[in-house]
């Protein structure tokens, strides 16, 4: 599908497809899609926001099923965007493949579909800083807090695994040497804070669906890029190259404010908590649900624990493993559920805070299939808990992707949540709305890989005193 001429204003809709469910860390005040049918589409590209997120989960998937999921939505997509621009509702959309900003998911993968499906692009940009958490890229080499990524643990995790934080080198090993170094263009920090037009001339030769590799170290650098992405989506820079151009994105949360330009959110973080349930007077308890086993959750989760009135869950990981690979795992796996439902409502009936943790480490398993379906199977064992114990309480915080999508799409059975903004940076909280009397249920979304060993103790103060830690 041709893209019409976009205009600069608010009518230019930027859809994301994310992942995983935790990318909308910079945004507020947009809807997240979690089923993309023709009415939930129409519904999302209706509401004013410029941005429209549609949670694809792709990160949970091996690559084939990864590669459907994404062409599914694309496919739904494109008419769903032809008839927002004829009913006058958008006058323009760009497409923004939301992924980890610690560089694990399935890339080249997804935004090769996405070009097949809704391309052809004059480039795909790869951006994946992530000011907000300490991921910046300077010449090519991205970094986590100041240290090249790929000597951190993300880069030895049993799916997404890699060896380099030089970006082409990176773009190589992605592709098994398909796009090789020396093909990917860059952009670098130099040029991105010089601007005007040198960057726009830079911009507007790229065609064939070049692979860029793009540096990010500020806010006004992304701002800049922004800026000169939109300038040549209307025109081709100068009177000489009138051609509107085409641009792919494969980039982390930061990028996407910066094509938004979203003034701040208006709610603050007392305000996001202060969102918390009420029965009457009385404030409803909360849970916390802990998926994500990346060594820095489990020192997240060491110092939750640490709380007096924080109370753990342990979710057996090798039992549930057992069970499934057993006879009758389901039934079997529903009576085990009951205990553990058992436990979380006498957390809850003591007056404490329930924290439903898996077992920490990652589990052995044979190939990388078994890996995910164990991990689903996980998640949405503790999308069900939560689920049965929703209407009763007053927020719910969630770490780790698969684990709060499986809660907001299965558990809940929701088709979209609001998102509202971020309660800490990087941790945005969500409106999910159950039919209860008490009114939409807040969901914090908690990155696995986001934040310091006391960050989740500080979010959970926040949302269980609407205050935050001394």
């Amino acid at each position: 599908m041709a893209q019409a001429t976009i205009d600069t204003g608010p009518d230019l809709k930027i859809v994301v497809i994310d992942d995983d469910p935790t990318g909308s860390q910079t945004v507020h005040g947009c809807p997240l899609l979690l089923r993309w049918d023709a009415e939930t589409l129409a519904a999302g590209l209706a509401h004013p926001s410029p941005l429209l997120f549609v949670l694809a989960n792709t990160r949970a998937l091996a690559p084939a099923a990864a590669a459907k999921r994404v062409r599914e939505i694309c496919r739904a997509m494109r008419p769903a965007l032809g008839q927002a621009m004829v009913a006058g509702r958008i006058g323009g959309w760009l497409v923004v493949s939301r992924g980890d900003s610690t560089l694990r998911g399935h890339f080249p993968l997804e935004v090769e579909v996405i070009n097949e499906e809704l391309g052809p692009f004059d480039a795909t940009l790869l951006v994946p800083a992530f000011l907000e958490g300490g991921r910046t890229t300077v010449d090519g080499v991205h970094r986590l807090h100041g240290r090249p990524v790929h000597e951190s643990p993300f880069a030895r995790d049993g799916l997404f695994a890699y060896a380099t934080s030089h970006l082409p080198d990176w773009v190589e090993e992605k592709s098994a040497g398909r796009l090789p170094a020396t093909a990917v263009d860059g952009i670098g920090w130099r040029e991105l804070e010089q601007g005007g037009s040198p960057l726009l001339r830079h911009l507007a030769r790229l065609q064939g669906n070049v692979c860029v590799a793009v540096d990010g170290a500020s806010v006004q650098q992304l701002a800049a890029l922004a800026a000169a992405v939109r300038t040549l989506m209307v025109t081709g820079g100068t009177p000489l190259e009138a051609r509107p151009r085409r641009f792919l994105f494969q980039s982390a949360a930061s990028l996407i404010q910066a094509l938004a330009g979203l003034p701040p959110q208006p709610l603050t973080p007392e305000g996001l908590a202060g969102l918390r349930r009420r029965r009457g007077d009385d404030p409803l308890p909360g849970l916390v649900l802990v998926g994500s086993h990346v060594p820095l959750a489990d020192r997240q989760l060491e110092r939750l624990l640490a709380e007096p009135t924080c109370v753990g869950v342990e979710l057996d990981v090798a039992k549930v493993q057992r069970l499934l690979e057993g006879p009758e795992p389901a039934l079997l796996l529903a009576s085990l559920e009951q205990a553990w439902r058992r436990r979380l409502a006498d957390v809850l009936a003591g007056g404490h805070t329930p924290v439903l943790f898996t077992s920490r480490g990652e589990a052995r398993c044979r190939h990388a299939e078994e890996r995910r379906a164990l991990g689903l199977a996980l998640a949405e064992l503790m999308a069900r808990l939560a689920a049965a114990l929703a209407p009763g309480l007053g927020y719910l915080i969630s770490k780790g992707g698969i684990t709060t999508h499986a809660l907001l799409a299965d558990g809940l059975e929701l088709d979209l949540v609001e998102l509202q903004g971020q309660l800490l940076p990087g941790l945005s909280l969500v409106l999910a709305a159950p039919e209860t009397h008490e009114g939409p249920l807040p969901v914090l979304t908690f990155p696995g890989n986001l934040g310091d060993d006391g960050t989740l103790r500080e979010a959970w103060r926040w949302m269980d005193t609407q205050v935050g830690p001394p």
